[in-house]
């Protein structure tokens, strides 16, 4: 486990398209540090909610869990889709953010390939899709290039759990049209360019498939790599990836 933390540094995790952040215990390989773990709209505790499933909502909700839940400025991390939806919170709510970790987040519509598939397809048929990946969540690890341990088995079926097949949809078609239009990196330039530092995290086996503009690579405070791991690199190995997180954190103890 990773050495202790100021607790004075808390850490709130933005999950991607598929939920929950909690289901690896990041706060086990964490101590020390203050970690919180919402739900967006339409995950966990919040499935039932299903109105507001897009990306501007959902960082309204995040800003909403920094002012009133956590009440202080924190460092967000955002993981794939929660990569944008951190952007757009520090936008919204600037004086609440203390630093940005984006892990493998989304930037332009490179980086939506999984989305741009999901949103287009009739209900139904992203339905049936959805039920044999919870069905057969061992299936799932393996399409994606991750073994299939017996713990990895059980934490996937909890992801694909968390919520409805409606809210990822949902979701996927939000991602293309705000992270396709030109108003979402001009928010991005401008959260950078207001001086708070961003670390890019990425897994060594997908990595460079991420799309990251030139500009953002120059305004980050430095690029990490997780040896060995894939998108889901929390999920392969929470205790190498919240190593490197909490590294980052503690720089700026």
């Amino acid at each position: 486990m990773s050495a202790a933390v100021s607790p004075s540094a808390p850490l709130l995790v933005v999950h991607g398209l598929l939920g929950s952040g909690s289901y690896y215990e990041p706060q086990a390989y964490l101590p020390g540090l203050d970690v919180r773990t919402p739900d967006l709209l339409g995950y966990g505790a919040n499935r039932s909610v299903d109105v507001g499933i897009d990306l501007h909502r959902q960082a309204e909700e995040v800003a909403r869990v920094l002012r009133e839940e956590v009440g202080e400025p924190a460092w967000l991390l955002g993981h794939s889709v929660g990569g944008a939806v951190m952007m757009l919170a520090a936008e919204q709510a600037p004086e609440l953010v203390r630093g940005l970790i984006s892990v493998e987040g989304n930037f332009t519509l490179k980086d939506a390939f999984w989305c741009s598939r999901i949103a287009p397809m009739p209900d139904a048929d992203w339905a049936a899709e959805y039920g044999a990946m919870e069905d057969d969540p061992a299936a799932w690890l393996e399409r994606i290039g991750i073994e299939a341990s017996d713990l990895r088995v059980a934490w996937a079926r909890d992801i694909l759990a968390n919520q409805p097949c409606s809210t990822i949809q949902a979701m996927a078609r939000s991602v293309l049209e705000v992270t396709g239009a030109p108003a979402y990196l001009e928010g991005v330039r401008r959260v950078l360019g207001s001086g708070v530092p961003l670390y890019l995290l990425g897994g060594e086996l997908s990595a460079s498939g991420w799309d990251i503009p030139e500009w953002v690579l120059a305004l980050a405070a430095q690029s990490l790599v997780q040896p060995k791991a894939r998108h889901m690199m929390m999920l392969e190995d929470p205790a190498a990836f919240c190593g490197l997180v909490g590294d980052i954190v503690r720089r700026h103890g």
